[in-house]
């Protein structure tokens, strides 16, 4: 999502990452990598129990999970990955967004 930030912001989206960890690995992380994407910290998962996310020890924790949520709050697409790799194309994406207007 990172290279194709601009395809996002020009539809007006705003793109959240809660990732599984503490704040200060997360902040750290993203600075590093200069990420342009919100980051919030749930190291213990109360944000992905909400959305349904799953947990698998044994495929390294916390299963990818990807929701488009419209202007009114509905979720308008949502994606639970098999594995870690299980992530939709941007492409995809954008055409969805651009299916909301």
């Amino acid at each position: 999502m990172k290279q194709d930030i601009k395809k996002f912001t020009d539809r007006k989206a705003k793109i959240v990452v809660i990732a599984p960890h503490e704040t200060k690995k997360v902040k750290t992380y993203w600075e590093k990598e200069n990420i342009p994407l919100i980051g919030i910290p749930d190291p213990g998962g109360k944000i992905g129990k909400l959305y349904g996310q799953e947990w698998h020890l044994i495929k390294l924790g916390r299963m990818p999970a990807l929701f488009i949520i419209d202007q009114k709050g509905a979720i308008a697409f949502a994606q639970y990955a098999t594995n870690m790799a299980d992530i939709p194309e941007n492409g995809m994406l954008i055409e969805i967004l651009d299916g909301l207007k």
